[in-house]
């Protein structure tokens, strides 16, 4: 994929306009996701974060806005986006090195490195899902070609030991995160996503961490917005995502092991 060009980007504020990201016009464009992630982590200043999957540096940037004095890494598969999580670190002055290679197949430095934190917002959708995105970016960002057994792997051998592996993905892939997080990890935790109260949970966070031995545990969920159904246009977010989304935030993990 060849590089961006500024006509093609739009810059768009995150966290209350706390961060302002560059994104493509037709490609993958972040939304709440990389948000809760980011707020998910529990880094302290002085800690090592990777991003495996970085994109545009949604998730890397608002954890780093949140929590200053990180280092932070992130790999990213395609150039052109790659590039971009280098401009958009730049133009928010926050020092981020990006690698442009496949999670399968890192670099040796970043295969013999170990971090405090890794992070992930892999693609969403196996192979013939759904309808594949015509933009090739959104596609690689929604469609799955590299396992999410693989994703998981990478990040468990890229941790410290006890530290900790955060992953948003669809809530019908619970079956397969757990399957993936072998003995290595441990202390699991989820919290699911749901966007209103009383409806399904549509995403979840799983928590895990490298040589943990706390009981699995199944949080209540995360409630996206106010009331049980659509009733008005305009936002509708509860006071907590509202926090989280505006204000920068941490998510609320009860009693985190």
């Amino acid at each position: 994929m060849k590089g961006f060009s500024d006509t093609d980007l739009t810059r768009n504020d995150f966290l209350g306009g706390q961060l302002r990201l560059w994104q493509p016009r037709a490609g993958y464009r972040a939304g709440v996701d990389p948000v809760l992630l980011a707020a998910s982590v529990p880094a302290v200043a002085g800690q090592s974060v990777l991003e495996l999957g970085c994109g545009a540096g949604a998730a890397v940037l608002c954890l780093a806005n949140r929590v200053p004095g990180l280092r932070l890494t992130g790999i990213e598969l395609q150039p052109a986006y790659a590039s971009l999580a280098g401009r958009n670190a730049r133009d928010n002055a926050i020092e981020l090195t990006v690698v442009q290679a496949d999670l399968s197949n890192m670099p040796a430095d970043l295969r013999n490195a170990q971090f405090d934190h890794v992070i992930a917002n892999p693609p969403y959708y196996r192979p013939g899902a759904h309808s594949a995105a015509s933009d090739p970016g959104r596609r690689a960002a929604l469609s799955e070609q590299t396992p999410l057994s693989d994703w998981i792997d990478a990040g468990t051998r890229r941790l410290a030991p006890r530290g900790y592996l955060h992953v948003i993905q669809r809530a019908e892939r619970l079956p397969d995160l757990l399957s993936a997080c072998d003995g290595r990890l441990g202390s699991i935790e989820v919290m699911p996503v749901a966007p209103r109260s009383g409806r399904s949970a549509e995403l979840l966070i799983v928590r895990a961490r490298k040589g943990g031995r706390a009981a699995f545990r199944l949080h209540a969920p995360l409630i996206l917005h106010k009331g049980d159904r659509h009733e008005k246009d305009g936002e509708s977010y509860t006071e907590t995502v509202s926090g989280i989304l505006r204000g920068g935030v941490s998510l609320p993990w009860p009693d985190s092991q």
